[in-house]
Order: C-alpha cells, then sequence, then structure tokens
C-alpha cells in the first residue's frame, strides 16, 4: 500500500513489510504497516481498516517524528556542547516525568470512538484551471517611403524619377503582400495552438471529473464501512467488538518512546475480551540520570542510573500500561460489549540459559468490569491495584521471570484460516515478484501442500496478525524425517539478509518445529547460507521455487526488475 506525504524528510521513512488480519472468509480486516526512522531509530507501527486511516496515521507520524527530527539536526548544528547537554538532561528529565503520567495520562482523556473523526470528509482535487491562449497576432504595419521625392529636376528629366517612384510603389506592395502572409501564417499557428489548449482543457476537465467520481466513491465507500462497523459493533458482532477495541487502542497516545504492540481475541459468549500486550523493551527505561559536557575532553558524559532505580522504573511502567489498557477499553465500550479482560503483557529477552532470543509473559490477570470500574485511578499504587485483581506477577518485572497465566491467550491454535487455490489463476503467477504479498502466502501454502500430501501430510496458512512469523504451519507424518515444520513466505525483490533468517530460527525454536523454511522470490545473501548450515533451515530461492511450482504443473516466472519498477522499487 502506497502512503504518501510532503516532508522534506521523505528519505528518513523507511517502510517495513506490511502485514494483516483476516476474517473467516479470508477477507482483509486490518493492515499493519512499520515504519523506522533512519536516523532517529525510532520505531512505529501503524494500523488501519483502511488506506484512509493509514494515511491519516501516517501524517500524523510524520508530524511527530518531523518535529524530532527538526530538534535532533539544531542539536547537531549546536556549537555548544554545553548547550547540547542541557537540552539532553531535560529530554531525559521529560521522559522520566512522562514515565511516571503513562497512567494519568489516559484518566484526561475521552477513550470513546469519535465516529465522525474517522470518517473521511470529501476532499476532491481542484478543478483544472483553462490556460491562457497565446495573444492574437498583430498585423505588421509596413511604412512606404517614396524616394523620388527627395530626387532634383534633372532626375524628372531623365526619367529617373519616376521609376524610382514606380519601384517604391512595387516594393511596397510586395512588403504588405508578405506581412499579410506572416500574419494568415500566425493566426493559423494561433489557431491551432488555442485549438489544443481547448482539447486539452477538456481532456483535463474529463479526467478531474472522473477523479472526483472516483473520489467520492472511495469516500462513500470509507464512511459506509465505519456506519456498517458501528451498527455491527452495537448489536456485539465479534469482529467488529475486536476492531473497534483496535481503534480505541490504537488511538491511545503513549510518548513516542514507547512503542505499545498487541494482539486481540474476543469471547463474544463470554463477553471476555483477551489481550495479549508487547511491554516495552527492558532497555526503554535505561535513562541516563545526568549528561554533562567534559571540555577537557570535548565529550559528553553520561551517568547512569543506579540498577534498582530502573528496575522500579520498569515495574511501574509495565503495571501503568496494563491498568491503562483496561481502563481505556472499558470507558470506550458504552455497548456493554465486555464483562470481563485478560491482560497478559509479555515481553521480549534473552533465555540465560539458551542464549535465545524469547517472548515470555511476566504479568497476568483478569479485570471483571464491576469492580474495575469503581477503582479510583488517580489515587491508586498500579502494583498494588494490578494484585487486588488476583493479577499474577514475579517480585520484580525487571528479571523478566516467565508466569503461567491466568488464562492463556491462545485456548486453541486459531492461527489458521482457509487458504485460497492461487494457481487457478495463471495470470496471477506471471510474476511472482510482483504479486499481492497475501496471494504468494497462499500459493507457497498452496504448492508445499501438494508436496506434502503425497505423504499424508498437512499444510495451513495462518493468520498475520498472531501468526508469531509463521506464514504457513505444515504437519508431516513420517516417523523419522517429519514433525511440525515452519514456513515463512518471503516475496523479496532484493537479497534477504541473514536477519530474517535469524528470526525463522528463533520462530523455530519457539514453535517447537523440528525444521524451518524460508521461501523468496529473490535469493539470500552469504551470511544467511553460512547461519543456516549447521541448523535444521533450508532455504529456497527463486529458482527452487519455480522448480517446485512446475514440478507440481505450476507455470509461473521471477522478474525481480520488472518488480521492482512496477512495485515503485529502487
Amino acid at each position: 500500500m502506497q502512503l504518501s506525504t510532503t516532508t522534506e524528510f521523505a528519505d528518513q521513512y523507511i517502510k517495513g513489510e506490511e502485514r494483516c488480519t483476516y476474517n473467516r472468509y479470508g477477507e482483509v480486516t486490518r493492515v499493519y504497516i512499520p515504519f523506522t526512522h533512519k536516523t532517529l531509530k525510532i520505531y512505529k507501527e501503524i494500523s488501519g481498516a483502511d488506506e484512509y486511516t493509514l494515511q491519516s496515521k501516517f501524517e500524523q507520524l510524520v508530524v511527530s517524528w518531523d518535529a524530532k527530527y527538526k530538534v535532533y539536526l539544531n542539536k547537531k548544528e549546536a556549537s555548544e556542547g554545553a548547550e547540547l547537554a542541557d537540552d539532553m538532561q531535560l529530554e531525559n528529565d521529560q521522559k522520566v516525568h512522562e514515565l511516571s503520567q503513562v497512567l494519568a495520562h489516559t484518566l484526561n482523556v475521552d477513550d470513546e470512538v469519535d465516529w465522525d473523526i474517522i470518517k473521511t470528509k470529501p476532499n476532491p482535487p481542484e478543478k483544472p484551471i483553462k490556460p491562457s491562449y497565446p495573444p492574437l497576432p498583430k498585423l505588421e504595419k509596413i511604412s512606404f517611403y517614396d524616394p523620388s521625392l527627395d530626387m532634383g529636376f534633372f532626375a524628372s528629366l531623365f526619367g529617373a524619377k519616376k521609376k524610382a517612384h514606380l519601384k517604391a510603389i512595387a516594393d511596397y506592395e510586395n512588403a504588405v503582400q508578405q506581412a499579410e502572409e506572416r500574419h494568415l501564417s500566425a493566426r493559423k499557428a494561433n489557431d491551432i495552438a488555442r485549438a489544443n489548449i481547448d482539447d486539452k482543457h477538456q481532456e483535463a476537465l474529463a479526467k478531474h471529473e472522473a477523479e472526483v467520481e472516483k473520489h467520492m466513491t472511495e469516500v462513500d465507500a470509507h464512511n459506509l464501512k465505519v456506519d456498517h462497523l458501528r451498527s455491527n459493533w452495537s448489536k456485539g458482532n465479534p469482529e467488529a467488538v475486536v476492531e473497534h477495541a483496535c481503534l480505541v487502542l490504537d488511538a491511545s497516545e503513549y510518548p513516542i518512546w514507547i512503542n505499545p504492540s498487541y494482539q486481540l481475541q474476543y469471547d463474544a459468549a463470554e463477553k471476555l475480551m483477551k489481550i495479549q500486550f508487547q511491554l516495552p523493551l527492558l532497555e526503554t527505561v535505561n535513562i541516563p540520570k545526568t549528561v554533562k559536557f567534559i571540555k577537557s575532553t570535548s565529550k559528553l558524559k553520561e551517568t547512569a542510573r543506579p540498577k534498582k532505580e530502573q528496575q522500579e522504573y520498569f515495574d511501574s511502567l509495565c503495571y501503568q500500561i496494563a491498568l491503562r489498557t483496561v481502563h481505556e477499553l472499558y470507558e470506550a465500550d458504552t455497548a456493554e460489549n465486555i464483562t470481563r479482560i485478560l491482560f497478559n503483557g509479555v515481553v521480549d529477552g534473552i533465555d540465560p540459559a539458551t542464549g535465545n532470543e524469547v517472548s515470555t509473559t511476566i504479568m497476568s490477570a483478569v479485570f471483571e468490569k464491576e469492580k474495575f470500574v469503581e477503582v479510583n485511578l488517580e489515587r491508586v499504587d498500579p502494583k498494588a491495584c494490578f494484585k487486588s485483581f488476583n493479577g499474577v506477577s514475579a517480585a520484580s518485572l525487571a528479571g523478566l521471570a516467565p508466569i503461567a497465566p491466568v488464562m492463556e491467550f491462545n485456548t486453541s491454535d486459531r492461527r489458521f484460516i482457509d487458504g485460497r487455490t492461487i494457481s487457478d489463476d495463471q495470470a496471477g503467477l506471471s510474476n511472482l515478484a510482483s504479486m499481492p504479498w497475501d496471494d504468494f502466502e497462499h500459493l507457497v501454502r498452496e504448492v508445499f501442500a501438494k508436496e506434502f500430501e503425497t505423504r499424508g501430510g498437512e499444510v495451513k496458512v495462518t493468520q498475520s496478525s498472531s501468526d508469531g512469523g509463521v506464514d504457513a504451519v505444515a504437519f508431516d507424518p513420517d516417523p523419522i524425517s517429519g514433525g511440525k515444520i515452519v514456513i515463512q513466505a518471503k516475496r523479496y525483490t532484493k537479497t534477504v539478509g541473514v536477519s530474517a533468517v535469524r528470526d525463522l530460527y528463533g520462530t523455530t525454536l519457539n514453535e517447537g518445529a523440528s525444521k524451518g523454511i524460508l521461501v523468496t522470490t529473490a535469493d539470500y545473501g552469504p551470511d544467511a547460507y553460512k547461519f543456516a548450515a549447521d541448523k535444521p533451515i533450508s532455504l529456497l530461492n527463486g529458482a527452487n521455487l519455480l522448480y517446485l511450482l512446475e514440478r507440481h504443473g505450476m507455470e509461473a516466472k521471477i522478474d525481480l526488475q520488472a518488480a521492482r519498477k512496477e512495485l515503485g522499487l529502487k
């Protein structure tokens, strides 16, 4: 999806790979697009149900990040190190203040969804202005000059005066005729130019009319979706309840250095909303205590906060986030769709026993609405309040000690959705590198399903919102070489780096799978092949994929250069 911006710092915005969630019919219900600021090294994922919502959120992100980037540029240009140190100290102090106000901030905000703001107001393109015509050519005025008038008496005696007079008349008439011919030619050229202007203006008007009609159709369609969502939400439709909750949480404004992320499930029968919230990394609260400019070395010196203080900040932040999230959902739930909320807080870290990256649940609680709405959040201690709802967590969250959740987020594996048969549309396989990424994932599932079905295996495609980095899962019944196999599909036009292979390896371990397979339309770098060499990972490049497709009767091609051009990539 192409999002536009007019910022002068457009080169600073790096767009990541899009992902989508689907409903039971395979229709896209939400699109997630990650952005990274090239210089500031900050990350944000925006999400929405349609292009208008995503464009609006992207514009808000640009305004926020541009302001930060301008501050950064100003600091960079500052000649005095002491002034820069003071600015950094103020920024760190501001972070500490913001950290303490994470819960308090939301108490002054109306969390109900403003449906009118979500709707798109018509903003059709301006009607083209007709260019001015070129000025009409003017007929050149020819002056008559008779040299005979300047001749003397003797010239008339020998006939020279008469000859000069007749020649002057002839020259004049000839000049007048040439001027008229030039004028006629200029008028014809002017008429053609005016006709071209008229034709192009009519084309522009027709194009404008079509654009206005398309714009209004899209606006009406978007607003109709909003109306349907509002109606379905008020009726308790499960998908609409989840989408409404996404709108609420997406609108929650955290400090820019905190990047909240979450997954939702809704049990309509129990009126239970389940939240798996990705808590900030422990490094988030690693805020220097002091920043000073040392004149002798012309360098900045930062003094770290005591480890205990950092741990206290982290614990406070996590408990505040839990209460804030529950408060926002309950306050916005005017349709009375939710009576209980499960909050499972997870955090990424490194398992000290294996050295592998893991995602660990470190806090869990169920908040009953009847009891929660009676809590005075302005005066509570966040940790004590969390515990009062029989919340489970270690003595210190900063230790990242895993706990058994009060209730599992996935009581069963609900990731799997019905696969679509992509090979039926042979035109869609003309260039795999430029086909829609979700179609590519389904195509990979389809070809692997054909590959495994000969041995009684099964392949399922997953939803992008909750797959933990898995695009498909294969179940191979072979008692020796089989087992659970995770598959990732990367429709890339450039070389796949080692980071994608590392991610697959981590996912393979987290899933308890026996093997991981990475499939791409491009190829892998030497570091990627080296990393995968001694691990249960198979790397399939574009040539491997085409061979696999051909083996199962699917004709396709991969043209990376054409795909980059079609997708607007360099």
